[in-house]
């Protein structure tokens, strides 16, 4: 579905014009009833509601170059690359959308096209299809258009979750725009998510298995696992501590029907219906394979991948945003990008020296003309899961590299069944879906995963306290830890304690006393691949080895030569003798837990008609 966009920007076209935008066309002529009925009774021109909302999820400033980017930065796993050592950085418009100190005004955000706009772009012309679907086409004995409907259903839940996550209380628009609803104020998150919970419900009942139908195939297209594993995240989300309606502090639902253990039973029983179902697993060939399955671009279901937000060759910044830096064009790409965000730098010692995971999420490297150098601040890392190296094709757009954004994994059925479970029944019953992820992440030392699993299993509150760990060894990069750790009402807390480690590993003081200061590295035969020593614990003797040899990397501009890569042993600092900010004050200025979501952009407050407004939070 490399097509997407051409197809998009066809089918867009006519659902703008079937649809009633506020000012523009409120007041037009009732669209074509036979329109409607030629189009959605027919499969042919039903499916392509599909790539008309996926258009929305593409633009500029949507998901591909505002909510990706920023959605999820900065947590104890995941942080923005570009944090500034000065102070005036603080107030610059992209730290201020992660660091917990958001405007209403904010330059990356605050316009008519932005994230906001283009989400409920997205929502209405999904609105369009399940109305003209459910009127329409014959989804009881036709089951490509059950495909349909249930497709779009579940992509108008994707928006509508990923609202809430980014901005809290919004509108909840499950009806075409009419001059009646033009303008409508927020509502609890609690109406929204009832919404979402039984149209997932719904939507499992028409869409296939993967690899039951044509559409399901592929990873470019909803199956029931993915329904079902969105259902199991959206009732976490549900059961777990949010900021309500007009207060400020985090609390979990008092409405009954989100009472927190229905929405465990919920998650529980969706994860087992996929567990059980004989139709996902993790992916062959352990946990890399997972990542590079995806750079394939064969997007082949069934394995551990449930859905791809999807982009065409030309369009997605999924590289150029989250991975791994290339400083110059070489034979992998054409695009000098990657890591504007990267693992929060203590991850990599998070994680054990035998945990696959490691090495795969958290790079301490760069590609500099050609070759694999080392990111001499400690305070740059880039996630690992999307490299340009991976790819089985050149990218040659300055802008876009075209790979599809992982949204859901197998894996996280599996901890969320194990999160559920043990909440329900305890950690014995919960344990078997724990296990799988540990095993697979030490594929070489069972009495490592024995020995976890035993320490996990004392207690209802040990194995609460595992899965908290595991997601975030397991999620690294994934941008789910944020919502995370809101539901767990753990943000502060977490971040606090990362505040403490930041500096503790800076300083090297326990239990970080063991990371070595300097880091030796060199590349290997091939003249790219580089290989370190100084970034293990203990790796603190001094190197001997004489192939350890040095080449300074310089740059000469006007006549003046900049080193770029030392002659030497990299120290490993978190900020410079000159910053005038520690590091690990850059992550957050507020208590993240008093602003733990986006305001709504003074543009559309402005333009709301008066039915608009934010949290107290934003409104002081």
């Amino acid at each position: 579905m490399k097509n997407t966009a051409i197809k998009a920007a066809v089918y867009a076209a006519l659902l703008t014009l079937m649809s009633a935008c506020a000012e523009d066309f409120l007041e037009a002529p009732t669209k074509s009833s036979m329109d409607e009925s030629v189009i959605f009774s027919t499969p042919a021109y039903a499916e392509r509601a599909i790539p008309g909302v996926l258009q929305s999820f593409a633009e500029t400033n949507s998901y591909r170059g505002r909510y990706l980017p920023y959605y999820g930065m900065n947590t104890d796993v995941e942080v923005q690359t570009g944090l500034g050592a000065s102070v005036s950085d603080a107030t610059g418009s992209k730290e201020r959308l992660v660091n917990y100190d958001t405007d209403l005004s904010n330059e990356q955000m605050n316009t008519d096209n932005n994230a906001w706009a283009k989400f409920y772009e997205g929502i209405e012309r999904a609105n369009l299809a399940i109305r003209g679907l459910r009127a329409y086409g014959d989804v009881e004995s036709n089951a490509e258009l059950a495909q349909i409907l249930g497709e779009v259903i579940t992509l108008r839940a994707i928006v509508y979750s990923d609202l809430l996550k980014g901005w809290g209380n919004v509108p909840a628009r499950f009806e075409p725009i009419s001059s009646e609803t033009a303008y409508l104020p927020r509502v609890d998150r609690d109406v929204a998510l009832k919404q979402l919970l039984a149209d997932l419900e719904e939507a499992a009942t028409l869409v296939g298995w993967p690899n039951e139908n044509r559409f399901t195939t592929s990873t470019e297209h909803v199956n029931k696992c993915f329904v079902k594993g969105m259902r199991a995240r959206i009732a976490l989300m549900a059961g777990g501590y949010s900021l309500h309606m007009g207060e400020t502090t985090l609390r979990l639902s008092t409405d009954p029907d989100l009472e927190k253990t229905k929405m465990y039973q919920i998650a529980k029983q969706e994860c087992l219906d996929v567990i059980n179902s004989g139709h996902a697993r993790l992916q062959p060939g352990g946990f890399e394979a997972a990542f590079k399955a995806v750079h394939a671009e064969t997007y082949v279901a069934g394995n551990e991948g449930f859905w791809e937000l999807p982009f065409s060759d030309g369009r997605g910044r999924v590289i150029f945003d989250l991975g791994v830096q290339h400083e110059h064009v070489d034979k992998y790409t054409g695009q000098a990008k990657g890591g504007t965000n990267g693992p929060n730098p203590i991850m990599f010692y998070k994680y054990e020296k035998e945990d696959v995971r490691r090495d795969v999420s958290c790079i301490p490297y760069k590609w500099y003309e050609g070759r694999q150098v080392l990111n001499t601040s400690f305070n740059r890392w880039f996630f690992g899961k999307y490299r340009y190296e991976w790819l089985n094709r050149r990218v040659t757009s300055t802008n876009d590299d075209g790979l599809n954004y992982l949204y859901m994994r197998y894996a996280e059925v599996l901890l969320m069944a194990a999160e559920a479970i043990n909440e329900l029944e305890g950690p014995g019953a919960a344990a078997p879906y724990l296990r799988q992820i540990r095993e697979r992440a030490y594929p070489n030392h069972p009495e490592k995963v024995a020995a976890h699993m035993s320490a996990a299993t004392a207690s209802k509150e040990a194995f609460f306290s595992a899965i908290v760990d595991e997601r975030a060894l397991e999620f690294c990069g994934e941008m789910l830890r944020k919502a995370d750790l809101i539901r767990w009402n753990l943000l502060t807390e977490k971040m606090n304690e990362n505040k403490a480690d930041l500096e503790k590993l800076h300083n090297r003081s326990a239990p970080y006393s063991d990371v070595p200061q300097q880091v030796y590295w060199k590349n290997a035969p091939d003249g790219e691949t580089i290989i370190l020593y100084g970034m293990e614990r203990g790796e603190n003797s001094a190197q001997t080895d004489p192939s350890f040899t040095f080449s300074a990397i310089t740059s000469t501009s006007g006549g003046t030569t900049t080193t770029l890569v030392p002659a030497s042993p990299a120290e490993r600092k978190l900020h410079g003798d000159n910053d005038q900010r520690p590091y690990w004050e850059r992550i957050f200025v507020h208590d993240p837990s008093a602003q733990p979501y986006w305001p709504i952009w003074r543009y559309f407050i402005d333009n709301s008609n008066g039915t608009l407004d934010n949290d107290p939070v934003f409104n002081s």
